[in-house]
């Protein structure tokens, strides 16, 4: 008989605890309790803190099931992004996870890695589990039916990163187009006029919107655009180490490179370093974007802040706000680029050559 006591024991502190049992135990009413455990400003603060340490030494657990059944909300986001290991889209969903948790919601991720089918299993998926919205940066080939399937459903979709012509849903990004601009701009000031732009794919916005600021840019500044000076394909410091060989073989030698993005651009430096160059000052590099390893690449990149943080605050922000019911605006809000000038560009050498014997 004495073998049993522990089994007894064990049954007893497993056993659920309810709102009922917090409010008996310090003398207030359930729906009390309630409010508090959301957080709602309806409760003193001192009081939501006292119930929640309550709440914790009692062993409660938040029922996330039996809430949505009674709000008809589950409380949870659906993300998806290309790939997470790009620290742009990092530091898009750490914005995200900072807005969603102020407002005690959480989330499921997923990478798509550019698959339509992928990224289809997982809204199927949030559906499935009662998700409340989803924020996306779509794949490349999303028909629009796939994203029409989560709104006809209830479940919301905010883009970010990319947009969809098809859908005039609201969308969050940097504005690519003026944002290279501003980096192709900055070098035809240094005296550059072979300029080539590695990186980037005409298969997503992104990418037609960064290669139409190129091309505007040098257009304006009365530079012939020269295709064979494009090298798309790279979005990685691989494949900007890669593009190297090929940018360095270009017979209209360039002098100068407006990159995808910095992971390109680290890479591309790498690269000609790599070929006894200096980046900065035999070829000068661009990326955009602005990411944290910028600032201590050698030598630091001169790149185009392109707003990741605020992008993915803004699309939170607007999912939540059309989840309480206003009406979040449609269609595209961009974030303006700024320059972020550094070590890894500088003055075409004839500018820099006739600037040393004035």
């Amino acid at each position: 008989m004495m073998c049993q006591t522990p089994f007894k024991r064990e049954r007893s502190v497993a056993q659920k605890v309810k709102l009922s049992t917090i409010a008996e135990s310090l003398g207030i009413s359930t729906a009390t309790v309630s409010l508090a455990l959301r957080d709602s400003p309806l409760v003193a603060a001192s009081t939501r803190e006292r119930i929640k340490e309550q709440a914790r030494a009692l062993g409660y657990i938040y029922n996330r099931r039996a809430a949505s059944l009674r709000t008809s909300r589950s409380g949870i986001i659906g993300v998806v992004v290309h790939d997470i290991m790009n620290p742009f889209y990092g530091e898009i969903l750490k914005a995200i996870e900072s807005e969603l948790d102020r407002n005690q919601h959480t989330f499921i991720l997923s990478n798509h890695y550019d698959s339509v089918e992928k990224q289809r299993n997982f809204i199927e998926t949030l559906l499935q589990l009662g998700g409340d919205g989803v924020i996306m940066s779509p794949a490349i080939g999303t028909p629009p039916a796939d994203v029409q399937l989560a709104e006809d459903n209830g479940m919301p979709a905010i883009f970010v990163a990319r947009r969809m012509e098809e859908l005039d849903l609201p969308t969050y990004r940097g504005d690519d187009s003026y944002g290279i601009a501003l980096a192709t701009n900055h070098l035809i000031g240094l005296g550059h006029r072979c300029i080539a732009m590695i990186g980037g794919t005409d298969q997503t916005s992104t990418g037609r919107d960064r290669y139409s600021g190129y091309v505007n840019a040098l257009r304006k500044a009365g530079i012939e655009v020269d295709p064979a000076l494009r090298i798309p394909g790279p979005r990685t410091k691989q494949g900007g180490f890669e593009a190297a060989v090929h940018f360095l073989s270009l017979p209209q030698k360039p002098t100068a490179a407006v990159c995808w993005n910095d992971l390109v651009a680290i890479g591309l430096m790498n690269g000609i370093s790599r070929a006894g160059l200096t980046p900065g000052v035999d070829i000068s590099v661009t990326g955009y974007d602005d990411l944290e390893e910028a600032s201590i690449a050698t030598p630091s990149l001169t790149t185009v802040w392109n707003g990741q943080a605020e992008v993915g605050r803004l699309a939170a922000r607007a999912l939540l706000d059309k989840l309480a019911g206003s009406s979040a605006p449609d269609g595209m809000h961009l974030i303006k680029p700024e320059m972020r000038i550094r070590q890894s560009t500088g003055p075409h050498r004839e500018m820099a050559e006739n600037h040393h014997l004035v």
